[in-house]
């Protein structure tokens, strides 16, 4: 066993939880979970960049094949049909003739809201308004952004706040949330991001805890992680101002466990801070299908939060 696998069990050890299998646990089915599962499109991120489905499909997939009837889209899937009604109008039809509730659009590729210069900010801003009214028309309550930026974590969260405020004052006037998530650099140390929120203030800004997302620099020439923030301190310190949340997964044991994240620990924090919206299947792993990941994930939610 490696030195950093060795050290995370034992510290799984001292929470009393994730060394024991989860079904250890006496668990009651009729138990109600607290919160409620969504499909977050980025699970079918091969699927969807090797042209084997659409983003059209996806709401369906996610009814049919998964049973979940909550998703959460990602912008680049369809990015230039923001403003196309006559796309977005088939996307509609294909959700109501499938019981399916738009909850969110993840939004990338369009700027740093948390750049350090006016120009760059602007237009940053500019571009992501596209997409707070594209989630109004898709019946949306909430879209994804990244706190990004270039400089030092004082003048990047400068930027950000502003970025954020003024984004945030845009979309309440369309009753859309605007919530970043840890997302690599500045905004995956918990205590940056938790910083930023405090001086935003704002009821429709708010975060997206990703169990995973806690890299915030990776070796050079290299996707291993050189610098990584702890996972339960993060979720726990973003918590507070959360109107959603990943559960990130990529990989599982015999007995069904995520094996980079103890979900019995990972949902108590999140139990606790009285949380009662949509937890997101993000399965982004590499060793089973996506199709198969989807379903373990779900499968670990249901229980565990049940249990919890």
């Amino acid at each position: 066993m490696k030195r950093r696998d060795f050290l995370h069990q034992m510290a799984y050890a001292a929470t009393g939880l994730a060394v024991a299998p989860l079904s250890s646990f006496d668990l009651d089915s009729s138990k109600k979970m607290f919160f409620e599962i969504s499909l977050a499109e980025w699970s079918l991120h091969n699927a969807l960049f090797k042209k084997e489905m659409t983003n059209l499909d996806f709401p369906v997939m996610a009814r049919k094949e998964f049973g979940v009837g909550v998703v959460e889209y990602v912008n680049q899937f369809f990015k230039d049909k923001a403003k196309d009604t006559t796309y977005l109008n088939e996307l509609l039809m294909r959700c109501k003739d499938n019981g399916i509730k738009n909850h969110l659009i993840m939004i990338d590729g369009e700027g740093d809201l948390g750049s350090t210069t006016k120009a760059e900010l602007d237009k940053a801003i500019d571009q992501h308004k596209q997409w707070v009214e594209c989630a109004k028309y898709l019946g949306c309550a909430t879209i994804r952004v990244n706190a990004a930026g270039k400089g030092t974590a004082e003048e990047v969260a400068k930027g950000a706040v502003e970025g954020l405020s003024r984004l945030g004052d845009f979309a309440s006037t369309m009753g859309i949330n605007v919530i970043v998530e840890n997302h690599g650099g500045y905004s995956s140390n918990g205590k940056w991001l938790s910083g930023v929120m405090k001086q935003v203030n704002k009821k429709n800004v708010g975060t997206l805890p990703d169990f995973g997302n806690f890299c915030i620099t990776r070796k050079q020439g290299s996707y291993d992680c050189a610098e990584e923030y702890d996972r339960y301190m993060g979720v726990e310190e973003l918590m507070p101002f959360a109107k959603g949340v990943s559960a990130k997964s990529h990989d599982f044991d015999a007995q069904g466990n995520e094996t980079h994240t103890d979900y019995v620990k990972m949902l108590k924090i999140v139990k606790k801070a009285k949380f009662k919206g949509y937890v997101g299947i993000e399965f982004e792993g590499g060793k089973i299908g996506e199709k198969e990941g989807i379903k373990l994930t779900k499968a670990l939610l249901e229980k565990v939060g049940k249990m919890v």
